[in-house]
């Protein structure tokens, strides 16, 4: 099922600078006359957030590896047959902080899973939604944590995982990547001459990489929001 609509992802590792950019991508829509919608993962519906709240408590130290996963898996099936795929079906931008992406680095990569077992669990949550743009930014791991220790606010059960995980995270998404170089670009196989990921080099100041992610958009987004 093709998408009437445009569907964008947000990825990177805890600290790349997500949040900033995502704010400035808000503006820039607006600017462009766009009405997008805006969601999020683990979230981004009453029952997604209530699922974020468990997987992120640092309370919740026993879980699972798969249980982990699950839940992601859980929060992302409600996100994409509430929100996401119906507003694609009404032509809308959708832009996404974190897709399934995130659950391939994140529990496949850095907890262990392998992608492949990952994938499985997430095929049906999905539901054939493939994003036509997702920006990766691409922070060194030792960066990342430097910026998230010096954050105002507490650590989260993910952030807390320790270096070892985080780099394991990290070099989850530059496989993605390097498979992409390779022609695939979504996990059932399916390839493509336009590359899905477009890494950002996200080791500068936030309005240089504003402008590089703007450049982007302006050549991916031609013709919405324009009479």
């Amino acid at each position: 099922m093709k998408n009437r609509g445009f569907f964008i992802t947000v990825e990177g590792g805890d600290g790349a600078g997500k949040s900033t950019q995502l704010s400035k991508i808000k503006e820039y829509m607006h600017e462009r006359g766009i009405d997008p919608v805006f969601t999020r993962e683990p979230g981004g519906t009453e029952i997604g957030e209530k699922i974020r709240t468990i997987i992120l408590d640092v309370n919740n130290s026993e879980m699972k590896n798969h249980t982990e996963a699950y839940l992601y898996a859980a929060s992302r099936a409600q996100v994409v047959r509430q929100v996401i795929k119906p507003s694609l079906e009404e032509g809308k931008i959708v832009i996404c902080d974190r897709f399934v992406d995130s659950s391939i680095a994140y529990q496949g990569y850095g907890r262990g899973l392998g992608p492949d077992k990952v994938w499985s669990i997430n095929k049906d949550a999905v539901d054939d939604c493939v994003p036509d743009l997702t920006i990766f930014l691409d922070l060194d791991p030792d960066q990342a944590s430097q910026r998230v220790e010096v954050r105002n606010r507490s650590k989260d059960r993910l952030e807390t995982s320790g270096g070892d995980f985080h780099d394991r995270v990290y070099w989850g998404y530059r496989e993605m990547i390097e498979n992409q170089e390779k022609g695939i670009v979504w996990y059932d196989g399916r390839v493509s001459d336009i590359p899905r990921i477009v890494s950002v080099p996200a080791n500068r100041p936030p309005d240089e990489v504003w402008n590089s992610i703007k450049d982007i958009l302006d050549e991916r987004l031609k013709g919405f929001g324009e009479e």
